[in-house]
């Protein structure tokens, strides 16, 4: 039906795609119900059900918001339904050209389901009932531009004009006077639709930079049906091709020819670009045979030629405008799905012409081909003949539609130079040939240009695994690579895996990180040499890199595969061979560099097209008023050259001073003469400061972004042209930063009055930063500008991570747990990756409606979001209209203007926390972000919509839900196995070969079922239908009563469906059924059962999901009939003898004892275990309230105590103290004795110490003590509990770890005295009843029988999640691991006579004993597995044909982790899972190489046995690690959680004692340990490294040696040190102190600022300045901080008080005091700056205050006191007194002043607060460190 300018063509369309664009401001409420009815009657014209019309409803006030998309309905009633329901939205202003921009960006698209790139019409109705608010103009050209047919209707009250301009002409503005009035011009509607929409037609396709098609050639695929089916017809099939072969006109400039076959895959016969003449295509299709196969693959094939044959490297010219074809001969109906991969096939724009037969759907065909009439038919393949007249007119039709597109111009520009990767085989085979491989290198680089930055080269050596040796952007000299080169060490190792080396190389070098310029269009040259063939395949990556554009030369000796190297290569003839690799200068020629500018066709594709945005942003301040007219000037001349226009370049003009105004936007004029005549008339603005950083981040926002004509999206060079007259008055570093982190290139062009390193900073780059002496020189600056703007066109960039957006619900009912919700916040940021630009967050509140407490663009620091997320006030409010607020998200938050990268690939998550059910509905909203690709997750608490929660997430697994006080209150933590329960899962076989027998199936489950016990708290019972795919039919919490079950199992209906995938299913039932949301119980122990009714082999692998159910501890018990595969049903059930068979369906009563049976099994399997262990943690009040009691809670900790079985490892006892924070006495794993706890616990002292934190101490214990390396045997099922002792209310909240606790399934009794808080206590229990209640802690014993009869009864009821099978001992797994390096070459035949002979007693056999053999060095290999031998005699002659593999160096740990991963796996044969014993034997001959640690724990965690048989020349022991060990002690023992009172000025004191030289390095743990002020004495034996010793000491005079540990007791020196040096290092030192003044220069502070620095100086004149002495730093501040100087710039008092004299004041607003105190903590008390805090010296900071502050004081000023600083804080009237204290030490230092003039009164007050200050920071008496020596047994006589 599509009529164009190139001629008319007769074609019906499919339909059209109609979005309406309703007003729903407030002047159209009264209307609205019509406006409704209008489009009911519309839609009820239109054919929606056969997917031919497809419609979309927008209403737009202030904003649009899509009620639902193109692809939101596929039924005309549900349309119906929903225009019906619609809500009138309200709102003013009526922005329609916002609206109309909206339509363009978010409805007109594909993922929004239009169809335009498919060339079905797209109409827009527009109902309006008032004028614009803003401009249409812009968007309503880019609707027609699109070719969008636009109708606009208007009310009276409409602006005519207004809709004749958005309108796709003129008469198609339609007038009603009022809404009422409709009905009267939807005929004239109808009419203009229908007369328009057949003379439309698409631009075929309107993609941008869509080159010229060229009509006179094309690429032919022909896809050939090569099924059993076809076997006869297949000669006609080959005389078919070659008769339109013969018609042709071949050649590699003109049609292109490849052919595929398929059956059950595909197979390529030959690529488009491989003959380039008619006769080689001729002489190959007559050899082809027929592949035969079954099933047709149909779908498949499509897929293939798609990415196979359609492509660049195959020779596919779609790029370039050349029409492909694919003709489709097919003799059967297709065994998959051909729909999407056909459609993919249309979308990339391949006409598909499909052939069949008698025996294809015609159907199907359709559906394949272009359009019905491509669709051919013949009765059998002899008929083709008479297809070939068919065939001929619907390739000339396809020709005809392919008319011309005008291309965008490109700019053809040779590139700089190239990038090589050198990818050399160093694998075992080519060790004599390396040198020579290396001297080719160096030949080959010696030619290149390296050294200006032209060339750049990587060399990357590889074999089993790949080693980058450098990469492109390491060197920059020729030298530096070709000294490298020369020093390359050959690597070794085997087999080659050539496929894995090119997929690293695609990942890891040829990447802008790792220097390749492939982005900026150079060249990129892969030279591979190959000393053999690969074991791997390469076919994958040698094909990703061909479509990366990399040209590949493939250089391979006689070993290697050619045909191989011929895949990787870009072209078969770029494969060289030469016999031995001493011939490689033979083809050095070949690879000269002219070979390489064949490449540049492959970058065609990534041409840059020549067209910019551009944004003048001119200084119009007071300084510049007489150079504005050569700005002016300036500007036009560059604007003359221009090539302006809607689809070139665009213009952008900003003036700024104090704030920035645009002048006009890159939308706005679409002319050069509309730009210049605007510029002419630009007057200067005026005004002082100059805020440039201000105006970078205002042009960020409101120039580059996509509302104001930006096409950054779109891949437009972003260019902002910066004319500055003068230095900034704010900071530019980070709105600099963030406009190129946008891909904005900056050129800064300035005069003398600038400031040149400002300006380069502005910059791209530096050399982006241009100069003239005044503005009346800029022509002089036009040609470097040229010069850099041509450099521009180069560069891309590219970002990574992902864009998180945060919904909190913010309404009435979630006030108190708002908190909460910002903590959760805060952790899940902590994991992110923000300072880099990887990650990107944003958070919006919500209850009526929404707001955006940050955009994704807005902070760039995770320190930034998290201050911002701890200052979150809750919003209040309500409704709750989570819909709205989705909405919001899809229009406001996930775009590109307001930071979200999500067109540049980067994922987009969502996570939405929620604590009830939305107002509004959430269907559209929710999908409208699915379609967009956001992957939402939903929280919610149980107020929430579970089903709304599910409908919002991704996918319904992805919402989560919590219940506050009593998260699984029983379920988690008690795992006990009940016999008198079970849960059923049936999975029954629906696919068409079981119809039949489907009834006999339902009545099997009946009878099975009415045998059952149903009830919620008995037995549960789900059933499972599936075929291709599974369907649940209910879930096991769905019914309580046997009766609903029967009555809903006879409704069942068969499902039918091909083919039959049962692995799919296993997976789908272990992924929703056995699940808890399902009702599944697993986790409170109750058997778990699968029934599978199946009948025929699974189509799919089973493998892997069978093994996932038994790993999840599911009994699965497989029937099958005689069509069953028996082998299939024995992998998939438990055992084998769960597999039971019957002949067919209706033989299922048979089966019925088997399965009874059976069951019986598995339920005396899972016996109840009643342990008679348990893991017990006290958690002990230390806090200064419970200093009398204490006593009494130790002596009720011993009678517990001696309750327990901890001499035979039955109990295990933990002790914690806390106050303010935790304090561990002693883990679970410390004492394995009664005794040693008892004496621990007799000598505890009390800890003192508030406010009592009883919530921090709750997450300590989950995080550091409830763990497998504290002791804990939570893993391993043993009962977890904890015993609180509390004596009184816990400062923090203890909601969130008491619930993780809970969750983690620790069993909790909570006892207090009458001062704790009873709610609290019972929030903490594991049940409220577990909260007991003393009136003091001396009556402890008296609730002693109640907390033991408590644990006692529940701990009886736990077991493991797991219940243990019992161990089989008649039978064994045992692996035999070997030491197969080159040392144990000699040892080699004596290792295999000991495995012979341990083989030789055992009892081999499937059943019996299975024995695997690896052999490792520097990797492991497996020689055969548990499962691969049966018989003895087999082992035993594999055994002794084994071959020493050599290698190093030696890798036990890699190895054990290998045995692990790879042998003791129930795919490898492991009975582990059955309970048969599994055994490591390590035979080593030496020390591995590698750590052993964690493999080794690993193995024993999973129950395997290790015998490790050693030589004289294997390690005995551990290597000695002191590095680790000091890292350790850093890291986990000098930490406040670990006692440690560093914080609070204790001093820490290391004694090393050693006997022997680290195997690790110790240099940088050391240091680390001296940085945070440990003392390190280190005393080692004549075996020690002294010099080492020396290294880690505090001093080298603290490092002591004895010959032996015996002579240990005559160091009596040591204690002296210890003693002298504690006091002399921790001693405050009141004769020096470090004061830090924090000066206000906000705006408000100008007139005092001189008297505040008369205040310094006075103070300044009275101090001790010295290094020795006192130091002086001086910080201003009002919006940031800044740093004048630090403490230890200045040593005398002189220079400290000339510094101060300049001082100028800064200004600023709004005054941050909160910002400014974190910045002096980070910034000026820290070791760097001079701060000597680490040794006692006081540190002081004076705030000189002249206002309230902006934002929030308390945690930084918190955060100094904590670190020790004695802040003192001075402020005038105009302070605020409250926040003035809270900021000082305590309210008596902060002192107040009228104004700053009267500073002088106040210097009395500040010396008096000073003295207080020095007195309270008295020496500590090192007794504190003197008693830990005495902890350490040192001599008394110290």
């Amino acid at each position: 039906w599509y009529v164009n300018k190139h001629g008319p063509l007769q074609r019906q369309p499919a339909g059209k795609d109609i979005v309406f664009l309703l007003d729903g401001s407030d002047g159209t409420r009264t209307g609205f119900p019509a406006v409704k009815d209008f489009v009911q009657r519309v839609v009820e014209t239109l054919s929606v059900d056969d997917n031919k019309d497809r419609v979309s409803v927008v209403q737009y006030s202030k904003e649009p918001a899509a009620q639902f998309y193109l692809n939101t309905y596929t039924t005309k009633g549900d349309i119906l339904d929903t225009v019906r329901g619609l809500r009138h939205k309200g709102g003013r202003p009526l922005n329609t050209g916002a609206a109309l921009q909206y339509l363009r960006d978010n409805v007109f698209t594909a993922s929004a389901g239009s169809r335009l790139q498919e060339g079905v019409p797209q109409v827009l109705v527009l109902i309006s009932g008032g004028r614009s608010f803003d401009s249409v103009d812009a968007p309503a050209s880019a609707l027609k531009e699109l070719g969008v047919l636009t109708f606009a209707i208007g009310t009276r009250s409409a602006d005519s004009k207004e809709l004749q301009k958005i309108s796709h002409d003129p008469s198609y503005a339609l007038t009603v006077s009022e809404f009422t009035d409709l009905p009267n011009v939807q005929q004239q509607l109808q009419s203009s639709v229908e007369a328009v929409v057949i003379e439309v037609s698409p631009e075929s396709p309107p993609v941008p930079g869509m080159l010229t098609i060229d009509t006179a050639k094309k690429d032919i695929v022909f896809l050939l049906d090569g099924s059993d089916g076809t076997r006869n017809g297949f000669p006609a099939m080959l005389d078919f091709v070659k008769r339109v072969v013969e018609k042709l006109n071949v050649g590699p400039n003109n049609d292109r020819v490849s052919v595929v076959q398929y059956s059950r895959d595909a197979e390529i016969h030959f690529y488009l670009n491989t003959y380039t003449t008619r006769q080689d295509i001729l002489d190959t299709v007559r050899g082809l045979r027929h592949r035969g196969g079954r099933p047709l693959n149909t779908g498949a094939a499509l897929q293939y030629v798609r990415d196979n044959a359609f492509t660049n490297s195959s020779g596919s010219r779609r790029l370039q405008g050349v029409p492909q074809m694919l003709i489709l001969l097919n003799g059967g109906r297709s065994f998959d799905n051909v729909d999407t991969p056909a459609s993919a096939l249309k979308q990339q724009g391949v006409y598909v012409i499909g052939i069949g037969t008698r025996n294809s759907d015609t159907r199907e065909l359709q559906k394949i081909s272009y359009d019905p009439s491509s669709a051919l038919s013949v009765s059998d393949f002899t008929d083709l003949p008479s297809a070939q007249e068919q065939l001929s007119s619907v390739m000339n039709t396809v020709l005809t539609r392919a008319t011309p597109i005008t291309p965008t111009k490109a700019v053809e520009r040779q590139p700089a130079g190239k990038d090589i990767v050198f990818l050399l085989d160093g694998s075992d085979g080519t060790r004599t040939g390396f040198p020579a491989v290396k001297d080719f290198v160096q030949r080959v680089v010696e030619t290149l240009s390296v050294d200006d930055n032209k060339d750049r080269v990587s060399v990357v050596q590889y074999s089993k695994e790949p080693a980058a040796q450098f990469y492109l952007n390491t060197y920059t000299t020729k030298g530096d690579i070709l000294d490298t080169v020369r020093g390359l060490r050959h690597k070794g190792g085997r087999p080659l895996n050539t496929g894995a080396a090119l997929q690293y190389l695609r990942d890891n070098v040829f990447t802008a990180s790792a220097g390749s310029r492939l982005q900026e269009g150079v060249p990129q040259v892969l030279v591979l040499i190959s000393g053999g063939r690969s074991f791997d395949s390469v076919d994958a990556p040698a094909s990703a890199l061909k479509e990366l554009g990399v040209l590949t030369f493939a250089i391979g000796t006689r070993s290697a595969d050619s045909k191989e190297l011929q895949k990787i290569s870009h072209d078969p003839s770029y494969a060289l061979t030469v016999s031995e690799f001493t011939d490689l200068p033979n083809v050095q020629q070949q690879l000269q560099p002219d070979r390489y500018m064949i490449c540049l066709t492959y970058t065609e594709a990534r041409k840059i097209s020549v067209k910019f945005d551009i944004v003048f942003l001119l200084d119009g301040s007071d300084g510049t008023r007489n150079g504005f007219p050569a700005m002016l000037d300036f500007v036009k001349r560059v604007v003359e050259k221009l090539n302006v226009g809607p689809n070139n370049d665009r213009v952008s003009v900003v003036q700024y001073s104090r704030d920035a105004e645009i002048h006009f936007y890159l939308n706005t004029y679409t002319t050069r003469q509309d730009i210049l005549d605007t510029v002419r008339g630009l007057r200067h603005r005026g005004g002082r400061p100059l805020n440039t950083g201000a105006a970078l981040q205002y042009v960020r926002d409101n120039a580059f972004t996509n509302s104001s004509g930006s096409r950054r999206l779109q891949g437009v060079p972003q260019m902002l042209i910066l004319l500055n007259g003068g230095r900034s008055f704010d900071n530019v570093d980070t709105p600099a930063s963030a406009l190129k982190q946008q891909g904005v290139y900056v050129i800064g062009i300035g005069t003398r009055n600038s400031d040149t390193r400002e300006l380069q900073k502005i910059s791209y780059d530096p050399s982006s930063a241009l100069s003239v002496s005044d503005f009346t020189d800029l022509p002089s600056a036009q040609e470097q500008l040229s010069s850099v703007m041509n450099t521009v066109l180069t560069r891309a960039t590219q970002p990574a991570g992902k864009d998180i957006v945060f919904l909190l619900d913010g309404s009435d009912g979630t006030r108190t747990g708002f908190p909460a919700v910002k903590d959760f916040v805060q952790r899940v940021v902590e994991t992110l990756s923000v300072d880099d630009n990887k990650d990107r967050v944003s958070v919006v509140q919500y209850s009526k409606e929404p707001a955006a407490q940050f955009y994704l663009n807005t902070y760039t620091t995770k320190g930034d979001i998290l201050d911002t997320v701890r200052g979150l006030r809750h919003k209040g409010g309500r409704p709750l209209n989570t819909g709205a607020a989705l909405q919001y998200l899809r229009d406001n938050v996930f775009t590109a203007s307001a930071g979200s990268r999500l067109q540049e690939g980067v994922p987009q998550v969502l996570v939405l926390i929620s604590g009830g059910r939305s107002f509004d509905s959430v269907d559209a909203p929710a999908s409208a972000l699915k379609e967009l690709g956001v992957l939402t997750f939903a929280i919610g608490t149980r107020s929430a919509d579970s089903k709304e929660l599910q409908k919002i997430s991704h996918d319904p697994s992805y919402a989560l839900t919590v219940f506050g006080k009593k998260i699984h209150l029983m379920s988690s933590c008690l795992f006990s196995v009940d016999t008198a329960k079970k849960d059923i899962v049936f999975l029954l076989d629906g696919s068409d070969g079981t119809r039949n027998g489907f009834p006999a199936m339902l009545d099997f489950v009946k009878r099975v079922v009415e045998k059952l016990n149903v009830g919620p708290n008995n037995d549960r019972v789900s059933v499972v239908q599936y075929s291709r795919d599974a369907e649940i039919h209910f879930y096991l919490n769905t019914y309580t009563t046997r009766q609903d079950i029967l009555d809903t199992v006879r409704g069942l209906r068969h499902r039918g469906g091909r083919p039959l995938n049962t692995g799919a299913a296993l997976q789908y039932v272990r992924d929703n059924a056995f699940t808890n949301s399902s009702g599944s119980r697993r986790l409170q122990g109750v058997p778990q059962m699968l029934i599978l009714l199946n009948g025929g082999r699974s189509f799919d692998n089973v493998d892997t999901p069978a093994s996932a159910l038994k790993q999840q501890g599911v009994y699965v018990i497989g029937i099958g009939t005689r069509n069953s595969d028996t082998r299939e049903l024995q992998k998939i059930s438990y055992d084998p003898s769960s597999a039971l068979s019957v002949s067919d369906f209706t033989d299922l009563p048979s089966a019925q004892e088997q399965l009874s049976s059976v069951m019986n099994t598995v339920l005396t399997r899972a016996t109840p275990i009643t342990p008679k262990k348990a893991d017990i943690v006290f958690l002990l009040d230390g806090s200064d309230g419970t200093r009398t009691g204490f006593p009494a809670v130790k002596d009720f900790v011993q009678r517990v105590v001696e309750t327990l079985s901890v001499d035979d490892n039955k109990d295990r006892v933990s002790v914690v103290q806390y106050s303010k924070e935790p304090a561990a006495q002693f883990y679970l794993n410390t004492y394995t004795t009664k005794g040693d706890i008892l004496d621990t616990v007799r000598g505890l002292r009390h800890k003192g110490g508030r406010p009592l934190n009883t919530g921090a101490a709750l997450q300590y214990l989950r995080d550091n003590v409830f763990t497998a390396s504290a002791g804990s045997r939570l893993q391993e099922g043993v009962p977890q509990v904890l015993v609180l002792i509390s004596g009184g209310r816990s400062f923090d909240s203890v909601d969130a770890p008491a619930s993780a606790l809970k969750e983690l399934g620790v069993l909790t009794f909570a006892i207090g005295t009458r001062s704790a808080d009873s709610k609290e206590l019972q929030k903490i229990s594991h049940d409220p009843s577990y909260a007991l209640t003393v009136s003091e802690f001396t009556d402890l014993p008296n609730v002693q029988q109640q907390l033991q009869s408590s644990v006692e009864a529940v701990v009886i009821e736990v077991s493991p999640e797991s219940p243990p099978v019992p161990v089989d001992t008649a039978k064994k797994d045992i692996v035999f691991l070997l030491d197969g390096s080159d040392g144990t070459r000699n040892g080699f035949p004596a290792m295999l006579d000991f495995v012979k002979r341990v083989v030789e007693k055992l009892n081999v056999g499937p059943n019996n004993d299975r024995v695997s053999v690896v052999q490792y060095s520097r990797d492991a290999e497996i020689h055969f597995y548990l499962n691969t031998y049966t018989t003895r005699q087999d082992i035993l002659d594999t055994v002794r044909g084994l071959r020493h593999r050599g290698g190093r160096p030696l890798n036990t740990g890699a190895a054990l982790q290998y045995v692990r991963d790879n042998a003791f796996t129930n795919s490898s044969g492991s009975r582990r899972l059955q309970g048969v014993p599994q055994m490591l034997i390590l035979l080593n001959g030496g020390r591995s190489f590698d750590n052993v640690d964690t493999p080794a724990s690993a193995l024993k965690q999973q129950g395997v046995y290790v015998i490790g048989i050693g030589t004289r020349n294997s390690d005995t022991r551990e290597p000695l690690n002191t590095g680790a060990a000091l890292q350790y002690l850093r890291d986990n023992v000098f930490t406040a959680s670990a006692g440690s009172r560093l914080q609070e000025g204790v001093p820490q004191v290391l004694v090393l004692i050693s006997g022997g030289r680290s195997f690790d390095s110790v240099d940088a743990p050391a240091s680390a340990l001296k940085e945070l002020g440990v003392l390190t004495f280190a005393i080692g034996t004549r075996s020690a490294d002294s010099k080492e010793l020396q290294k880690i000491s505090h001093d080298p005079s603290y490092a002591l040696t004895v010959s032996e540990f015996t002579d240990l007791p005559n160091q009596r020196r040591f204690g002296k040190k210890i003693h002298l040096m504690s006091s002399c290092l921790f001693s405050v030192d009141t004769a020096k102190k470090d004061i830090v003044f924090l000066l206000d220069g906000s705006d408000g502070t100008r007139n005092g600022f001189p008297a505040m620095l008369d205040f310094v100086k006075r103070v300044v004149e009275k101090l001790n300045v010295g290094p020795n002495n006192d130091r002086v730093s001086v910080v201003q501040y009002s919006r940031d901080a800044e740093i004048h100087f630090y403490l230890n710039t200045y040593t005398t008092r002189q220079d400290i008080l000339d510094t101060v004299r300049g001082l100028r004041h800064r200004g600023g607003r709004p005054l941050n005091t909160g910002a400014a105190l974190q910045y002096v903590r980070d910034n000026a008390f820290t070791n760097s700056s001079g701060s000597r805090r680490l040794q006692g010296v006081p540190q002081m900071l004076i705030l000189l205050n002249g206002g309230r502050s902006f934002d929030n004081v308390d945690t930084p000023a918190s955060a100094l006191k904590q670190q020790g600083v004695y802040v003192i804080g001075i402020g005038t009237r105009n302070s605020d007194t409250r926040e003035l204290q809270k900021i000082s030490y305590d309210p008596s230092s902060a002192l107040s002043v009228s104004d700053f003039t009267d500073l002088p009164s106040a210097q009395e007050q500040l010396s008096s607060v000073m003295n207080t200050v020095l007195t309270r920071a008295t020496p500590i008496t090192p007794t504190k460190a003197g008693k830990k020596v005495t902890d350490f047994y040192f001599p008394r006589s110290w």
